[in-house]
């Protein structure tokens, strides 16, 4: 029998070993309520730790996902911005105002729908959580959450530099410093990094090689303030500066391009997050958070793909979209101690409110809007008020029930400058109840049902359709079952979980070609009626021997459309039926297969085999991504507080396709529609160099 990368990920979740005297590293998730070990969390989780992070020279979120099960990400940007968990999340944004289906906390500032925010430079672990967060995210966690926790403040002195050199002149320098300001009562850290890159895309027309470069500048400072016994403070200040070149498609989807004005994908964000955290007595503890985040983005690219004189038509265009975003949160909980649990001593419980305004405003440049200026603009103003609080009731030392809701208002106002204006209020309610059994000191099963929601919108393209111009809420339930064992003197953890999702009034992309453009089209959201996700998750990690240790983990999907049609724009006399279609950017399987070889006291190699199956690239066509398999490794050499890593990722230099669309663009063609993709990452290779003292 041949076996292929997918039964390799199979099989190493079915492994079984025998008992090892060294035991693998507890792991903690802190995107709940509390703190807790992953082996004890009644949900699908991963977390990507700092370990991970490192080994893979990872500069983004887009480099280190493939490793969670069930989880894609949409190209078009440079780095990706968008990203789907279980087929649900958006793959884009151009004129519409988005509400997200993935929610992004980054050291709990809310960043989501600015994926590439997600810099990794001195951070702890990326939790990524499926699934419908209702409870504890709301309106921001219909698919799930992927939560970005970097490093804490220290009570001793310590210092992180590096220094990393790769191909297409990749070059990166970072430090971090933490430790003491007043001993055991203020402490600090500082991590600045900055990341350069040519990006591997040749510009042929104007014979640069810099058109996709990357600059990117993250600085992190933190203060921990341990005021007495029962009070601590935590204050995070971030400022992100990304500068980064966009020009990543062409007509023959290679990478090269000849467009004579490459675009933009810039972000600027400076924000800082509060938090304090009182034990107000020995049974109740009180957490307050405040952020705020202001950001400005720039978007833009060649519209023709072209130089000047390529279009025997004339032809030649510039797409700008300009953003600026600002967020103000505050958010209060009540938690149970140990000793503050109520109904005799039985029941854990979290009470809380929750603020959140967004002030998001697009300036759009582009010769062909339709105003004399060339410029349109739009305003979306929302508000988020919540108030939610979960039980968790421990029937027995064995059993424990779980019942949360979150009740939101959302709020919206938008306008263009056309004149166009529209406010929404609705009332959101989402949650979980699920029970769970400890079966074994080994092993945990849970079994849960949760709602997650997702707010109604308004699209702003008065060529619309009328009944296109509004969209409805979405919302999701979602039933899951799931077994978290810890076998063999904890040196074999693995985490399976099956879910089924059934998706109403599913928000869904859809375009349609502009009149008297051939090259533009509109895109827009719409409801689908209904549909249907489920599968399966797993993880492992074995310890087989303390010089061994084995990561894979296998997502299986299923997403249909259950009953979704819609006229077909360029034909109007045609209904196009999508029932029984999978859903956009969701692959029918993922996996990841890693393997760690501790050789001596110096030496660690590692190697990694990773992929995922084809997927649609939209839901306003039929054409598809290929499956792929990339395979990544690295050597590292340890001496003292020095540390050298040889890395290198895609060794096979495959080709595979992070964003695909179909339209008409080459006038040599007479603008007939045909596929046109961007291209993932070649092969990258480099060295790092770490002292930590």
């Amino acid at each position: 029998m041949k076996l292929t990368p997918l039964s390799f990920a199979l099989l190493g979740l079915m492994s079984s070993g025998t008992t090892l005297a060294a035991e693998l590293s507890p792991v903690v998730v802190n995107a709940d309520f509390r703190p807790a070990q992953i082996e004890t969390t009644a949900s699908s989780i991963s977390v990507i730790d700092q370990t991970d992070i490192q080994k893979r020279a990872a500069q983004n979120l887009q480099d280190v996902l493939n490793l969670a099960p069930n989880v894609n990400l949409a190209g078009g940007g440079n780095p990706a911005h968008y990203f789907q968990i279980r087929g649900i999340g958006e793959r884009g944004q151009f004129n519409t105002p988005l509400n997200p289906s993935v929610g992004l906390m980054v050291d709990g500032i809310d960043y989501s729908r600015l994926g590439a925010a997600g810099t990794l430079f001195d951070v702890q672990q990326v939790e990524v959580l499926r699934g419908p967060q209702g409870t504890r995210f709301g309106a921001n966690g219909l698919a799930g959450v992927i939560n970005v926790k970097s490093n804490e403040p220290t009570n001793e002195l310590q210092a992180h530099l590096e220094r990393t050199i790769g191909n297409y002149n990749t070059q990166s320098e970072g430090v971090a410093v933490s430790g003491p300001l007043i001993k055991d009562t203020l402490l600090g850290r500082l991590a600045v990094q900055r990341y350069t890159s040519d990006g591997y895309i040749k510009n042929d027309y104007l014979n640069r090689s810099d058109t996709q470069n990357q600059d990117e500048l993250t600085a992190r400072g933190k203060l921990k303030w341990l005021v007495n016994d029962g009070l601590t403070l935590d204050l995070t200040v971030l400022h992100i500066n990304l500068n980064n070149g966009y020009d990543a498609f062409n007509f023959e989807n290679d990478d090269s391009t000849i467009t004579d004005e490459p675009g933009k994908d810039s972000l600027k964000s400076n924000a800082f997050a509060l938090k304090s955290t009182w034990k107000m007595n020995p049974k109740v503890v009180l957490e307050s958070t405040i952020t705020q985040s202001d950001s400005e983005s720039l978007y833009s690219y060649d519209d023709d793909w072209t130089f000047n004189g390529f279009d025997v038509y004339g032809y030649s265009a510039k797409d700008n979209y300009a953003r600026s975003r600002k967020n103000h949160s505050f958010e209060m909980r009540l938690l149970s101690s140990d000793l503050g649990r109520i109904f005799n001593n039985s029941t854990d419980w979290a009470a809380g409110v929750y603020y959140l305004a967004q002030d998001e405003q697009l300036s759009r440049t582009y010769p062909y809007v339709d105003s004399p200026t060339g410029q349109e603009s739009n305003k979306y103003l929302t508000s988020n008020t919540a108030a939610y609080g979960q039980l968790d009731h421990h029937l027995n030392a064995k059993t424990t029930l779980i019942g949360g809701l979150r009740i939101e208002q959302f709020n919206a106002k938008y306008s263009n400058s056309y004149g166009f204006n529209k406010s929404t209020s609705e009332t959101l309610y989402g949650g979980k109840l699920g029970v769970n059994y400890q079966i074994s000191t080994e092993h945990l099963s849970y079994l849960s049902l949760s709602r997650g929601y997702k707010a109604g919108g308004v699209n702003d393209d008065s060529s619309l359709p009328q009944d296109k111009i509004a969209f409805d809420t979405e919302t999701l339930w979602n039933l899951e079952a799931g077994l978290n064992s810890s076998l063999f003197n904890k040196t074999l953890k693995t985490r399976l979980s099956v879910f089924y999702a059934q998706r109403n009034d599913q928000q869904v992309n859809s375009s349609s070609a502009t009149a008297n453009d051939p090259t533009d089209f509109t895109i827009y959201l719409d409801n689908a009626a209904q549909g249907e996700n489920y599968g399966l998750e797993g993880e492992m990690d074995w310890l087989i021997t303390p010089e061994v240790k084995i990561h894979s983990s296998l997502g299986l999907l299923n997403s249909t459309f259950t009953d979704y049609t819609y006229v077909d724009p360029n034909d109007t006399t045609n209904t196009i039926n999508l029932n029984g279609r999978e859903q956009a950017h969701a692959p029918s399987y993922q996996y990841s297969v890693g393997a760690e070889f501790y050789l001596d006291d110096h030496w660690t190699a590692a190697t990694n085999i990773e992929g995922k199956d084809a997927f649609y690239f939209s839901n306003s066509h039929n054409q598809k991504s290929k499956a792929y398999n990339l395979v990544n490794a690295n050597l590292e050499y340890a001496l003292k507080n020095w540390t050298v890593n040889l890395w290198a990722k895609n060794i096979t230099d495959n080709r595979y396709e992070v964003r695909g669309y179909y339209f008409g663009i080459d006038p040599r063609t007479n603008y007939t529609a045909d596929l046109y993709t961007q291209q993932g990452a070649p092969r990258t290779f480099g060295l790092t160099v770490a002292y930590d003292y």
